[in-house]
């Protein structure tokens, strides 16, 4: 991109050095992220990136109502940025601004949204930073049937043409936003920059790969009174109501919001939500969409975290040191972002001839497929060979019906670690295992986490009915929890072909 020097006839003073190279600042390959050292933009320049600051690249939640508007914008090397231009009496002193977007400007961390350039022209003044795709934790918490950006029209169409409603954020995904924002306080915290302003979810944003981060604009406050802070006082901490600052506590205080909103699904008010923590009414609290995804005490352990930071008195919540090391244990799953936001790099391209059930696994709605799987019972299993002997009658099957059944009541209520436990049971007291009970196991697997463990039951249960389309469908599902995207789509085109035969008669 063009350096340029400063457009205020005043000499700033160099900016820091940058902090030393750490892990956190390598990708997964440990080379360093292609991050450019930050830069001062001509307005020329970043109008021309934005096409005028055409509203049409305007990405700002609220549009043109939005007090400092985001614009996509992209540079002459074609690098896609965003531009975020303040209002016009949000930074009276130029000097000020450049020399705060300095300093953001040289912290860099994968897990921040990094600044790499401003702008202070005029009464203009403008900030240039990474651009995020993939939306803010506000749009896929509260906003579902929203959450693609004007210019997103061909992941919008793919969107509803092959999943219908999007669905909401699964439990794996809301603890690596959790863990990934700790991360990010931390590393500020350790470079000197302790207090990040208005912390919330439209300050979560997922990259291209679907990974959380926080934006680096929360760093710079509003120069007009230097208490920047603008959400609703419902949610503001409660030295900022007494005092009008903002302290590092504050920022402890606004982590335990983004908290509930996570385990919550809304953005409800702190009051009301530490009420119903101190009756234990911890279901009332949770968002229901997650139910059957998450163990008791995972959630529990994050819910007396969001009480710790919501304390009235400063003094009473955790520093950031304390949230990372809380949020680390919980995080147990190894499956990539982009797969557990269901934000496939390959476009499933769904074949002709597929059930509700295939649409189900194409789109990862594994809620459907349980209630698919409700309704088609062990249909699939008639006249399969797997009766059982007359020893197994008399000396067994008293023990077999009562495991099947309690299983199958587990299945049915979304208790599916106790289903895996009647499943395991009964597969090693039959023998001729039942391709149902496979199939069943293998989703209870993938709904608390498991994939590689389900992608084995649904090959098993393809032993046992060979040609039946829900085997091929579940091991669809298993490999694209696991990132296997090619070997996925070969698997949807293999059941589709198998319900064709179906349909024409072949009956399997």
């Amino acid at each position: 991109m063009g350096c340029f020097q400063s457009k205020i006839p005043h000499q700033l003073p160099p900016p820091p050095p940058p902090p030393p190279q750490t892990n956190s600042d390598l990708d997964g390959n440990g080379e360093q992220q292609a991050v450019p050292a930050f830069n001062e933009f001509s307005l020329a320049e970043l109008r021309a990136a934005s096409n005028g600051f055409s509203t049409d690249l305007i990405v700002s939640e609220s549009g043109e109502k939005a007090p400092n508007v985001v614009y996509r914008g992209k540079l002459k090397n074609n690098r896609v940025v965003a531009i975020k231009r303040f209002s016009r009496q949000s930074w009276p002193d130029p000097h000020q601004f450049v020399n705060e977007a300095a300093m953001v400007g040289n912290l860099r961390h994968k897990r921040l949204v990094n600044l790499i350039g401003c702008c202070a022209e005029g009464d203009e003044r403008l900030l240039v930073a990474e651009y995020m795709p993939n939306d803010t934790l506000s749009k896929h918490l509260f906003h579902l049937a929203s959450s693609f950006t004007p210019f997103d029209c061909v992941s919008m169409k793919i969107a509803i043409n092959n999943a219908g409603e999007k669905q909401p954020l699964p439990w794996e995904m809301r603890l690596r936003v959790a863990y990934h924002i700790a991360q990010a306080l931390e590393h500020c915290n350790a470079q000197g920059l302790k207090i990040y302003h208005d912390l919330n979810a439209y300050r979560v944003l997922f990259d291209e790969e679907g990974d959380p981060r926080l934006s680096s604009f929360g760093l710079m406050k509003n120069s007009r009174d230097g208490k920047s802070y603008s959400t609703n006082l419902a949610y503001t901490p409660p030295e900022f109501l007494r005092t009008g600052r903002v302290i590092p506590e504050s920022v402890v205080y606004s982590y335990g919001t983004v908290l509930l909103d996570l385990l919550s699904g809304k953005h409800i008010p702190p009051s009301h939500a530490l009420d119903l923590i101190r009756e234990k009414n911890l279901l009332l609290l949770m968002d229901s969409s997650l139910e059957g995804q998450y163990a008791n005490e995972d959630a529990r352990e994050l819910v007396e975290l969001a009480s710790k930071c919501l304390q009235y008195e400063a003094r009473d919540r955790p520093d950031t040191k304390f949230l990372h090391s809380a949020v680390a244990p919980l995080q147990k799953q190894e499956v990539a972002s982009h797969i557990l936001m269901g934000l496939s790099k390959t476009p499933v391209v769904l074949p002709t001839m597929i059930s509700p059930l295939g649409k189900a696994c194409a789109r990862m709605d594994l809620t459907a497929v349980h209630d698919i799987l409700l309704k088609t019972g062990y249909k699939e299993e008639e006249g399969a060979e797997n009766e059982l002997s007359f020893q197994e009658w008399t000396q067994q099957v008293q023990d077999m019906l009562n495991t099947k059944k309690f299983g199958d009541i587990a299945f049915r209520d979304k208790d599916f670690k106790n289903a895996i436990d009647y499943y395991s049971k009964l597969v090693a007291m039959m023998s001729v295992p039942s391709g149902t009970v496979f199939v069943r196991r293998a989703l209870s697997y993938l709904i608390i986490g498991q994939p590689e463990l389900a992608l084995r039951d649904a090959m098993q249960a393809q032993v046992c009915l060979p040609e039946c389309p829900t085997a091929f469908y579940m091991q669809a599902l298993a490999l694209s929890k696991l990132g296997m995207e090619t070997d996925a789509q070969d698997m949807l085109n293999d059941g589709a072909s198998f319900e064709a035969k179906k349909q024409n008669g072949w009956r399997v």
